[in-house]
């Protein structure tokens, strides 16, 4: 897609290179083996059949705020336009760069705008930030216990075995880290939200290491403003 937004920035696809290139010989061969394979059948598969589209209301569920706090999305927007990011978890290195890149390209861009940037994973509120840190943050940051939110959107999805053997490997249980103990993942999706709680653009990839650009964000809320 061809993008108006600064072209001097760092893509997430360049960031995702440079982490294989770096992780590139780190890693035991069957555990690069079980997450190509997994990778390719996400590639193969496609997009659900189910997944929602534009025009339709965003799901929203009982959820828990960064300090394991209960709330909703609807309470945690306050009546603002929003960018919705369903992410795998704090574990997963493809969601930190992603965030990261959006923490410092996107959040700035949205400010401008009054809309908000809501990052909602399944993991369990951990407890591990500091006052300090929590106050630090510029987006908002909530636990999906039961992946409610992923399943309304049509893009739940779960490791297969051999993926999963291979997370304990590197010392990774999802049933663990997950706020409900099951191994369900969303697809990294990223959804426009206006002020009525309509989704007015969405961006699923099935594939967890390729991501919505932050260039494709800010081209889609120009083109709905």
């Amino acid at each position: 897609m061809t993008s108006t937004a600064d072209t001097n920035q760092t893509t997430i696809a360049d960031r995702v290179a440079q982490f294989q290139q770096g992780m590139a010989g780190q890693l035991p061969d069957d555990v690069v083996s079980a997450f190509s394979a997994e990778q390719a059948q996400l590639r193969a598969a496609g997009l659900p059949a189910g997944a929602a589209g534009p025009s339709g209301p965003i799901p929203d569920a009982d959820l828990l705020d960064v300090r394991g706090e209960p709330t909703t999305l609807a309470e945690s927007v306050a009546g603002r336009s929003a960018v919705v990011v369903l992410y795998r978890g704090a574990w997963c290195p493809y969601c930190n760069l992603t965030l990261r890149a959006y923490q410092e390209e996107l959040v700035p861009q949205l400010a401008e705008r009054d809309v908000a940037l809501v990052a909602i994973s399944p993991q369990k509120p951990d407890g591990s930030l500091s006052t300090r840190e929590i106050n630090e943050l510029s987006f908002i940051v909530l636990s999906d216990p039961g992946n409610q939110i992923a399943a309304g959107l049509g893009v739940l999805t779960a490791p297969g075995e051999a993926a999963r053997a291979a997370q304990r490997d590197l010392g990774l249980d999802l049933a663990e880290v997950n706020a409900d103990g099951t191994h369900g993942l969303p697809m990294p999706t990223v959804a426009i939200v206006d002020r009525t709680g309509t989704i007015r653009w969405i961006d699923v990839h099935p594939d967890y290491t390729t991501r919505t650009e932050v260039a494709d964000i800010v081209d889609a809320l120009n083109v709905l403003e």
